[in-house]
């Protein structure tokens, strides 16, 4: 310890930003050297004790962090269970933001009852050295002001946080120039009933479509030319939508209940796409319009919960030519009516050009060993002639090992 001790306070305060606020703190204890150290420490993490008192953490943040001496607060995380009184997170923040925050994170999904009652202060909204801000809770309630600038802000991820009005999401998006990284995670009475994400600097969206609990039909706008990764998951059939071409979109990350292939045509530059159907609704009038290519994918991961799935794969190995990696998952379905299948022993099926020119890996888990399935795999080991890996994963429960087989070049 005497070694360290004589250390400089720089490197010391370096080396305690490395470890929890909270250990930081106990430091002080050990001489009167390290009495004031930690004070120095940019970045503070205060997690509240689930199952104790929070009166303790409380007074401990509310006297010393207006004392700390850092000009510039890294970063700033605030977790708690139980109920802070939320104007002294509100005045917290505050401090915060005088002291040229970078990285603001509050989560209070376990805070109060009742209304939400979380107002967080002015200030926030026009913080110029703002970079990263994470909301989380129902009970924090969004007022955006008009005067609202964020021009550093590139990462914002908003977790079931509840709107003032229906304006305040688009206001807010509106006026943060730098935004990379949006994340929303959406409670059913956050009283926003139309998500506009118009950002021409965003190049990476995770959003959902609907939340199960709103009667009204919601709109959703989206338009971010730059995007790279776009994530959505869709819940509902009550909504309107106007997703704009994302021409850099590298991967996509496609949760489906019902019909989201209504933005295909917005995502075709793809390189990567994951997608999970999962309702036994995608019949003919619900697969995606005809024109739509995949040119540039490369990788397709595909889950599908429903019967129609050999009619989707086929429609997107056809529409895919340069697909070398498919990953393939066909979880426990149910028959909900007749439908006629993909003859894939047929003389007369076109085999897709991926297959004879670009596949080389092919996954299939949650193999069960039907016709239907058993017909496919021959498809693909016949047809593909640049395989160089095939791997059939068994359903659990079915005492089958896993099959690796490798397959020649045509």
């Amino acid at each position: 310890m005497d070694r360290i001790s004589g250390l400089s306070d720089e490197l010391l305060v370096r080396i305690l930003t490395f470890v929890p606020t909270k250990f930081a703190v106990s430091t002080s204890i050990l001489s009167k050297r390290w009495e004031f150290v930690w004070t120095w420490v940019p970045k503070l993490e205060f997690v509240d004790n689930k199952y104790g008192s929070d009166l303790a953490i409380r007074d401990f943040i509310s006297k010393n962090l207006p004392l700390l001496k850092p000009p510039v607060i890294e970063s700033f995380l605030l977790k708690c269970f139980s109920s802070f009184p939320p104007e002294d997170i509100t005045r917290w923040v505050a401090t915060t933001v005088s002291r040229c925050i970078v990285e603001l994170d509050i989560d209070c999904v376990y805070c109060w009852s009742g209304e939400p009652c979380l107002l967080l202060p002015s200030s926030l909204f026009t913080c110029e050295s703002l970079v990263t801000l994470k909301l989380n809770g129902e009970k924090i309630l969004l007022d955006v002001p008009r005067t609202v600038s964020l021009p550093k802000l590139k990462t914002l991820h908003l977790g079931r946080v509840t709107y003032l009005n229906n304006d305040c999401f688009r206001l807010l998006i509106s006026y943060c120039p730098a935004l990379e990284d949006l994340v929303i995670e959406r409670n059913g009475q956050d009283n926003m009933k139309t998500v506009a994400v118009i950002s021409p600097s965003l190049q990476r969206l995770t959003l959902p479509i609907g939340h199960g609990f709103s009667p009204f039909v919601e709109e959703y706008v989206i338009v971010t030319p730059s995007l790279k990764y776009f994530k959505v998951e869709e819940y509902m059939l009550n909504y309107s939508y106007l997703v704009r071409h994302m021409p850099e979109v590298e991967e996509a990350d496609i949760n489906v209940q019902y019909y989201l292939f209504s933005i295909f045509d917005s995502i075709t530059s793809v390189k990567r796409l994951s997608l999970c159907v999962s309702f036994n609704i995608i019949s003919d009038e619900y697969m995606y319009h005809d024109g739509i290519f995949f040119n540039r994918l490369e990788r397709l991961k595909l889950c599908i919960r429903f019967d129609y799935w050999s009619k989707l794969l086929f429609r997107l190995l056809h529409d895919s030519p340069n697909l070398r990696v498919l990953n393939l998952c066909v979880s426990k379905y149910i028959r909900f009516k007749k439908y006629e299948p993909i003859n894939w022993n047929s003389s007369e099926i076109s085999v897709p050009s991926c297959l004879l020119e670009s596949l080389e890996t092919f996954e299939f888990a949650e193999y069960r060993g039907s016709r239907e399935e058993r017909d496919f795999v021959s498809f693909i080991i016949r047809h593909a002639c640049h395989l160089k890996s095939s791997t059939i994963t068994p359903c659990t429960g079915i005492e089958t090992d896993s099959v690796s087989e490798s397959s020649d070049e045509c």
